[in-house]
C-alpha cells in the first residue's frame, strides 16, 4: 500500500501527517499513521509587519528538515508541502520558498484559499453521511476562514474571508469583514433549506474534545455558547491549567469561538458536526488518487 506525507504550513502551526488511504469495498478513508505539529506561528510576524524574520526563517527551515526526516523514516512514496494564508501574504514568502527548496529539497506550494478549501473538501465525501443533503462547511484557520455550500453532492458556492484566529488576536481584521460575511451568506444561503453544518480546523476539533463528544456526535449550540462564554472570561494561564491547553492553543481558541459563533448564528445552525479532517487529509487523499491514476 502506498504511503504519503503531507506538510501543512498554516498561520498558527506547521503539521506533518503521514498516512495511507484504505479501501473497504466502496468506502475509502485516510488512515493516519503519524502526526507531528510544530507551533511555528508565522502569522504573528506577517500580520504585524508583512514579513517573516530571519530567526523565524531559521525555525521554519529546521521544521521542514525535521518533517522531511520523519517522512523518510516512514518511507513515504511522496511528500507534498502546502502553505496557506501567512505565506501568501508574507513579502518575503517567495524568497523563503526558494531557501527551503535549496536547503531541504522540499518544494513548498503557496496555495490560494480556494485551493485550500478544495483540498479539505475532497475528503468530505469519504465521510458516512447523506452527501445529497444540503450542507455547509466552515473551516477556520489562523489567517482565513473558508465557507463552502453544497447541494446534491455538488459545491454551489465557496468563499475565503480574511478573518482568522491570529488575525483577530493581532487586531488585523478589517472593520467591515462581518458585513462582507453576512452579505455573502444572505446571497447564497436559502432561508427555507435545512442545511447540515460541518466545522473543520484545529480549534473546533479541540472544542469537540473539551465537550467530551464521541467522534460522530454533534455539538449543540447551547453547550457551544456556554463553553465560549466560560473560556472568553478566563486568563490564558487559567485556560492552560483548567483545560490542559497548550499555550499556542489557549490564546487562539477564544477568537476561534468568536468566528464560529458569528457564522453559526448567522446561519441559524442548531448543531454542528466536527469530522476532524483538514488540509493534510485532503493532500494525502489527492496524492493517493494521483498515484492510482499513474498505476492504471
Amino acid at each position: 500500500m502506498s504511503r504519503f506525507g503531507a506538510i501543512d504550513i498554516g498561520t498558527n502551526a506547521a503539521r506533518l501527517l503521514i498516512g495511507e488511504v484504505e479501501e473497504e469495498g466502496d468506502q475509502h478513508f485516510v488512515k493516519k499513521i503519524s502526526y507531528t505539529r510544530i507551533p511555528l506561528r508565522l502569522g504573528l510576524e506577517v500580520f504585524d509587519n508583512g514579513k517573516i524574520s530571519e530567526s523565524k526563517i531559521t525555525e521554519f527551515v529546521k521544521s521542514i528538515q525535521a518533517f522531511k526526516l520523519i517522512a523518510e523514516v516512514f518511507n513515504v512514496d511522496e511528500l507534498r508541502a502546502c502553505a496557506t494564508s501567512a505565506m501568501r501574504e508574507a513579502e518575503n514568502g517567495k524568497q523563503i520558498k526558494k531557501k527551503i527548496k535549496k536547503e531541504t529539497g522540499v518544494e513548498i506550494e503557496i496555495i490560494e484559499g480556494a485551493e485550500e478549501a478544495k483540498l479539505i473538501l475532497s475528503t468530505f465525501f469519504l465521510l458516512e453521511f447523506n452527501s445529497k443533503s444540503p450542507f455547509i462547511v466552515i473551516d477556520v484557520g489562523g489567517g482565513s476562514t473558508e465557507v463552502s455550500i453544497f447541494k446534491k453532492g455538488e459545491k454551489v458556492a465557496s468563499q475565503s474571508f480574511t478573518v482568522g484566529t491570529i488575525r483577530l488576536l493581532k487586531e488585523k481584521v478589517k472593520s467591515d469583514i462581518w458585513e462582507e460575511v453576512d452579505k455573502w451568506i444572505d446571497q447564497y444561503i436559502k432561508k427555507d433549506v435545512d442545511y447540515i453544518t460541518f466545522a473543520t480546523g484545529g480549534n473546533i476539533n479541540k472544542i469537540h474534545k473539551l465537550l467530551g463528544k464521541k467522534s460522530a456526535e454533534p455539538i449543540g449550540m447551547k453547550e457551544f455558547n456556554d463553553l465560549a462564554d466560560e473560556i472568553s472570561k478566563m486568563s490564558l494561564e487559567k485556560r492552560v491549567s483548567e483545560f490542559k491547553l497548550k499555550p499556542d492553543r489557549a490564546d487562539v481558541i477564544a477568537p476561534a469561538f468568536e468566528i464560529y459563533r458569528k457564522i453559526f448564528k448567522k446561519l441559524g445552525s442548531k448543531e454542528v458536526f466536527v469530522p476532524k479532517i483538514g488540509l493534510s487529509d485532503g493532500m494525502i487523499y489527492n496524492l493517493h488518487k494521483k498515484h492510482k491514476r499513474k498505476k492504471s
